[in-house]
């Protein structure tokens, strides 16, 4: 994270060293609470957040006619997405991949299948995905997806 922030500072990129600072900001004090960043989907959610933070400021100065801000928010907003994709997830190829081999697994040993059961088996301690970087929420609406598919 120093790395590009020294490069913004060289470039005088004053909108991406305003985001970054924002970013180490958060991290800094997030360090200090009972949940501090330590992994990297942590840091996605995070980035997440503050990027649907900036595109709700956008459409807010827009309907206020501050077109001049919302191209602010609209460009950190950007800023914000090239480091999204810089975070690196497991695809959700592999999600539906696991997703699938743990229904079978489950039906061909006369478990019952619900989504409960697959999310336990899935992000549970010894589960397939439970220490990869995952997003939660696309692997609960795949799980939601293949066991309302398969009944």
């Amino acid at each position: 994270m120093l790395t590009p922030w020294f490069n913004a500072m060289r470039a005088k990129d004053t909108n991406r060293l305003s985001v970054l600072r924002s970013i180490l900001t958060e991290v800094t004090n997030l360090s200090k609470t009972k949940s501090p960043i330590n992994k990297d989907i942590q840091l996605l959610a995070l980035l997440r957040k503050r990027t649907a933070a900036a595109k709700t400021a956008a459409d807010e100065f827009k309907t206020h006619q501050r077109p001049d801000l919302a191209d602010k928010e609209e460009l950190q907003g950007k800023i914000l997405e090239e480091y999204l994709g810089q975070v690196e997830v497991v695809s959700e190829a592999e999600i539906r991949k696991a997703v699938e081999d743990v229904v079978e697994r489950l039906r061909s040993g006369g478990e019952k299948v619900d989504i409960g059961a697959v999310l336990e088996n899935l992000l549970g301690e010894r589960g397939e995905l439970g220490a990869k970087p995952v997003d939660r929420g696309d692997v609960a609406r795949v799980v939601k997806e293949i066991v309302h598919k398969r009944e």
